[in-house]
């Protein structure tokens, strides 16, 4: 605060203090009393009694004041930090106090008005006001000093009245105090480095304060729209970011526009981007020479499109969910690829969504960034719901782990039933790429008793099998005419999948036969090229449930073809104590079976040698050797020999067990009963020359329970 010292004698009075009554320079320089002031000494003025400056004089002041401005901040910063105010160092005092979320900025009028409209607007606003207050002040205090006229010859000291100091408060300020003062600096003629992080900022700053170009010539706005359209927008990472920005700039950063064409320009360039880039392509390979030179170089050009691919994607976590859900929003109305939408989906639960992936090694967030379970509900359902519903084209196994990933947390944060469901149907349109870890899923509802979710598995399971019951009719038969086709291939890849999962859950104490049971033929028959797989399963279910009933038993060994069984699991089999009687002699007949084809395929096999040792005697008169021949066609017929042998063996076998089995079931009759009805009880379901089935088959069951699943 300034204080002028007047002396009553002569009536002259000089002016002491911080200087603050130096704003009145701008007013009017004339030859006056000298200012003792230290911040601008050797300065003369002369306060006016009323009026303003005329418009020459104020421009040729406002030319010098930006020289000033210019210079000073040439030889140092312009703004000077100070707990909750900034000052201008240029050493010229401020006359205008603006205040900015808490902060306040000490600056100087004639810069601001020159290219800000609304700040002109209020300073002339209060510059007005002063003035009529000025001279009603003017007034009183001449009629004072009329009244009173002791103590002659004495100085009175009085402060001044902030006169020329105008206050200024601008609430709500887009981009708060570092907005204002970046703008605050352009005004004074700095040079403002715009970033794809502030360029939202200033143009809405620039908005606020319209600086507009009609205004003042390469104002604020146009500059910052300049930067917009041709830096910002034509960079896929640069829109995230401005898109970031704008979280905190709403609603006027939506209101100018800003955020939907960031959300387009990203989409846009999204579309434009090679889909291989997603997702993980490369796999390793030996070679050599020019060959693994030019693979290195695509493989480089690959990793830096890949490494180009995942920065971007990263800058999505950044947003909020409102704000990504209308960026995918914009990308299926563009029918942008679904290998890019599912990527940005993904990359996007893994920031806010913890424990999606097992084997994660992004860094936690901080326990205050995490959001709330509420939240992350509403997050899941909403990536959920805009997963395209198909298999997509660069799909691979690690897309399908965090599928599951996802799965396993919509049961943790119990979300909607339908979310749950369409993630199913989308995991059973890719259950081929799964892998055994992925399906142990553990039972996250107290309702369950059993350790993993079968239910859960089974559904997946329904819903991968109904690709092929949905199949056109024409699309069957080019299948069928192909022969090896996709579908067939992932169907056996699924059944070596199934296997594997039964033979792990198949140790749960609390699973039932008839679940066991249900589960284990609801694979249709060529879904199996073996039924090994599953003879393991049976085999560790019945091992760790040695409780349950014969019949129970009988049911779970019913689930196996033995057809579909090789020489090595025959062998195990008819060796397995925990195997019904019913089941080891059904074993028993199909490796005799085996054994006999085998030993007919070698007899003619042995026939055929014994053409090609006359053809080996002929040739031996030619001059070639044909003891070699001679020799292998002796230790063949030692081979036949001990296989017959095997054979008889196996028949004495059986023929003892028929006797027993016949004296067990009808001791009155059993001399009557003739091979085709103990056969008939035994419940063989293999057809061969042998015996013949005459009980459900395995398949039979296989068709009623798809027929149950159409119900459904």
């Amino acid at each position: 605060m300034c204080v002028r010292v007047d002396c009553k004698k002569c009536g002259k009075h000089s002016w002491m203090g911080c200087g603050q009554h130096l704003a009145s320079l701008y007013a009017n320089i004339e030859e006056g009393k000298h200012c003792m002031c230290k911040s601008w000494p050797g300065v003369v003025i002369n306060r006016p009694s009323g009026g303003s400056a005329t418009a020459s004089t104020t421009a040729q002041i406002l030319f010098l004041s930006t020289i000033l401005f210019r210079f000073f901040f040439f030889m140092g910063d312009l703004f000077m930090f100070c707990t909750c105010f900034r000052f201008c160092t240029t050493g010229l005092p401020g006359d205008v106090a603006i205040e900015v979320d808490g902060m306040t900025f000490h600056l100087h009028k004639f810069p601001l008005m020159g290219k800000s409209r609304k700040l002109q607007e209020m300073i002339s606003e209060q510059e007005r006001s002063q003035t009529t207050n000025r001279f009603a002040t003017i007034q009183t205090v001449s009629e004072q000093n009329q009244s009173n006229e002791n103590d002659e010859g004495e100085g009175e000291i009085r402060e001044e009245d902030n006169e020329g100091q105008f206050h200024i408060a601008l609430p709500n300020f887009p981009g708060g105090c570092v907005a204002f003062e970046t703008a605050a600096k352009f005004c004074y003629g700095v040079k403002v480095d715009l970033s794809a992080t502030n360029v939202a900022a200033l143009r809405c700053a620039g908005e606020y304060l319209e600086m507009t170009e009609e205004y003042s010539e390469d104002n604020l706005i146009s500059k910052a729209e300049r930067f917009l359209s041709q830096t910002v927008l034509k960079n896929i990472t640069y829109s995230i970011k401005t898109l970031t920005s704008c979280e905190g700039l709403l609603p006027m950063a939506e209101n100018l526009g800003i955020v939907q064409r960031c959300i387009e320009a990203i989409a846009t360039k999204a579309a434009a981007a090679d889909p291989s880039l997603f997702g993980w392509p490369m796999n390793g390979g030996a070679m050599d020479g020019k060959v693994e030179s030019d693979a290195r170089r695509k493989y480089g050009e690959v990793t830096r499109g890949a490494a180009t691919a995942e920065s971007w994607l990263d800058e999505l976590g950044f947003l909020s969910v409102n704000t990504f859900n209308r960026l995918i929003f914009t990308m299926k109305a563009l029918n942008l690829s679904g290998d890019i939408i599912e990527s940005c989906l993904m990359n996007y639960a893994k920031k806010f969504i913890p424990g999606i992936s097992r084997t994660t090694t992004r860094k936690p967030s901080a326990p205050s960034n995490l959001p709330s379970e509420s939240e992350r509900r509403e997050l899941l359902e909403m990536i959920i719901s805009n997963l395209p519903t198909e298999k997509t084209s660069r799909s691979t196994s690690n897309t399908t782990r965090y599928l599951f990933g996802l799965l396993r947390t919509s049961y943790i944060l119990n979300a909607s039933e339908i979310s749950t469901r369409t993630l199913e149907k989308k995991i059973g349109s890719q259950l081929e790429q799964a892998t055994l870890d992925d399906l142990l899923i553990p039972s996250y509802s107290y309702l369950n008793e059993t350790l993993y979710d079968v239910d859960c598995v089974e559904r997946i399971l329904i819903y991968f099998l109904q690709r092929f019951e949905e199949r056109p009719v024409t699309r069957i038969e080019a299948d069928e005419e192909q022969g090896n086709s996709t579908l067939s291939t992932a169907l056996i890849m699924v059944g070596k999948l199934i296997d594997g999962y039964l033979s792990e859950i198949a140790s749960d104490a609390n699973l039932k036969p008839e679940k066991f049971y249900e589960f284990a033929i609801t694979l249709p028959d060529d879904a199996r090229v073996f039924d090994d797989g599953l003879y393991r399963a049976v085999d560790v279910y019945l091992k760790a449930h040695p409780w349950i009933s014969e019949m129970d038993r009988e049911k779970i060994c019913g689930v196996l073809d033995c057809q579909k069984l090789t020489l090595e699991a025959c062998t195990h089999a008819a060796q397995n104590e925990r195997l019904p009687l019913r089941a080891v002699v059904q074993v028993l007949f199909f490796e005799q079976l085996q054994l006999r084809h085998t030993i007919s395929g070698t007899i003619l096999g042995g026939g055929r040698t014994e053409d090609e040792e006359i053809v080996d005697r002929s040739r031996a008169e030619e001059g070639t050797t044909w003891r070699a021949a001679v020799s292998d066609n002796q230790v063949l017929r030692g081979d036949m020999d001990t296989m017959r042998a095997r054979v008889q063996e196996l028949e004495r076998e059986c023929s003892i067990m028929k006797k027993t089995i016949g004296k067990m079931e009808n001791p009155g009759r059993h001399e009557h009963v003739d091979n085709a009805g103990w056969l008939s009880k035994l419940g063989c379901k293999f057809k061969t020359q042998v015996c013949d089935s005459h009980e459900p088959t395995v398949a039979a069951g296989r068709k009623r329970s798809h027929e149950r699943r159409r119900e459904h």
